[in-house]
């Protein structure tokens, strides 16, 4: 693996470098529109009212794999993010090959998450007169609305997430002070399924943090990752971590727990709605709009980044590495185009399901072999043997829920994934050998 550590070392030598407060708020974008937006509800049909303890337990899971990327970027800086991690750990292997293959669709399905939920809310906000095929519209419209920027350029990949964030950070914060005054506490109380019902949610919750890999991506373009890379990223799960605590707790507080599950799909528009009227939906309506499409265009950013170096690396085809339009490249082409295709096939539920055990395979084998590269990195081995512990029970958890409730195509999709990618990993050595 030696090759790949002198390659990712690498001082960055771009012109142009992504400031503290841009590389946070594209974690924060990664992150936020998936779990208040499009999760909630999902997770209170597992937690009941104690969705928000879920969202703590998702945090404590997730604090251990941000610690692991946090040590592997600030030592191997790079586009790849954790792409060019398990290079790093397992060298140019099939094991190597075929994880980063796989993580690549791992990022197209969460990018799709992403793009259901704006779907949703987007009809949301259209009222009921709206035809159903709207939704699939608006979903696969900001795929290539963002694409179309990154072709253009990607200097306002960052500026457009900074904006983004800043525009609904605000929007939630208001929702606290209004619906803090109009919960009812009794509600946390409600329905208690027990630890099982909390390490369910908290599983399918996993993926709303996984927006700290965003960040890892953008390490290449940090002029000093070792020390942004692990305040970005800590910040970032930081913020948003306490926002969903406090958040989730005041939806439950304003919602009864059957319109909870009834709106699940819209769960905190429905909530907003409940405090401020036919205002408060479409306000909030609007931020989870924003929220899903900034999560859109930072996780096809990263995907697209996870794509180019798997071409660099010869793991994907090189033709993927193919410039397209003024900044964009054939990788930004295809990552859109898978995109569109899952925001048509799957539900809002299934990707979301599909996504979390994803991340957690992902994450899971990532701080397995970061345990062959502490002398480099400087980690602690006790954090890392806990992260691949704590991932590989929540994927148990997660795929015994998708097993028992369904749809029988988002488990069976993402197992399929997992072989397709190993033995194309098989083959591809073989041709190279």
């Amino acid at each position: 693996a030696s090759r790949y550590v002198g390659r990712m070392n690498a001082p960055s030598t771009s012109k142009s470098h992504i400031s503290f407060a841009a590389s946070t708020a594209l974690g924060v974008g990664g992150m936020m529109g998936a779990g208040l937006y499009t999760l909630l509800g999902l997770a209170a049909s597992r937690a009941g009212s104690l969705v928000p303890v879920a969202f703590a337990v998702g945090a404590l899971a997730a604090s251990l794999s941000v610690y692991s990327y946090a040590k592997l970027g600030a030592t191997f800086p790079g586009r790849g993010g954790s792409a060019s991690f398990v290079n790093a750990a397992f060298g140019r292997s099939v094991m190597a090959n075929g994880v980063n293959v796989f993580q690549y669709f791992g990022y197209l399905v969460a990018t799709s998450l992403y793009a259901a939920g704006f779907a949703d809310y987007a009809k949301t906000v259209l009222g009921s007169h709206a035809p159903a095929w709207t939704a699939k519209v608006a979903g696969v419209g900001v795929v290539l609305a963002f694409a179309a920027v990154a072709l253009l350029d990607a200097k306002l990949v960052g500026k457009a997430q900074a904006a983004i964030v800043g525009i609904e950070l605000v929007i939630l914060a208001i929702f606290i002070v209004v619906g803090g005054v109009k919960s009812q506490p009794a509600r946390l109380t409600e329905s208690m399924p027990g630890f099982v019902g909390v390490l369910t949610a908290a599983a399918l919750l996993y993926v709303t943090y996984q927006g700290f890999g965003v960040i890892a991506n953008a390490s290449g373009r940090m002029a000093h990752p070792a020390r942004q890379l692990p305040r970005s990223m800590f910040t970032a799960l930081a913020l948003v971590a306490v926002f969903y605590i406090v958040i989730s707790a005041i939806v439950v507080m304003v919602l009864p727990l059957p319109t909870l599950l009834a709106d699940s799909g819209h769960a905190l528009a429905s909530a907003a709605q409940a405090v401020a009227g036919s205002t408060g939906l479409l306000v909030m309506g609007a931020a989870a709009l924003l929220a899903t499409a900034s999560a859109v265009n930072a996780t096809l950013f990263a995907a697209t980044n996870i794509g180019l170096d798997e071409g660099d690396e010869d793991q994907l085809p090189r033709r993927i590495t193919t410039p397209v339009g003024r900044t964009g490249s054939r990788a930004l082409v295809i990552s859109a185009a898978v995109v569109c295709v899952l925001v048509l096939v799957f539900p809002l539920d299934a990707v979301g399901s599909m996504t979390s055990m994803a991340f957690l395979l992902v994450y899971g084998v990532v701080s397995f072999g970061h345990l062959g590269l502490r002398a480099k990195t400087g980690a602690r081995a006790w954090p890392l043997i806990a992260a691949v512990a704590v991932n590989a029970v929540l994927f148990v958890f997660l795929l015994m829920d998708a097993v028992k409730r369904g749809p029988v195509g988002a488990w069976v999709t993402l197992l399929v994934a997992l072989v397709v990618s190993f033995v194309y990993a098989k083959l591809r050595q073989r041709s190279r050998d």
